[in-house]
């Protein structure tokens, strides 16, 4: 099992990671602000991760964990 953890009050919802994931894992949030006033990225879609760390290579503020 793969999981795909945010850390929501670092991240500034870029959407870099969306848009760098192929399988549609994570959207950003459009109902939940974080403590910074942003609109984090959430997973919305864990089951289809395969691993391959592109959203977590992508990210400027190295605001997701990979784990297997």
């Amino acid at each position: 099992m793969i999981k795909v953890t945010i850390l929501e009050n670092t991240c500034k919802g870029c959407g870099l990671c969306v848009r760098a994931c192929p399988k549609g894992v994570l959207a950003i949030s459009t109902s939940h602000l974080n403590a910074k006033g942003y609109y984090p990225a959430e997973v919305v879609n864990g089951e289809a991760c395969i691993a391959c760390t592109s959203c977590a290579k992508t990210c400027p503020d190295v605001a997701i964990r990979i784990e297997k």
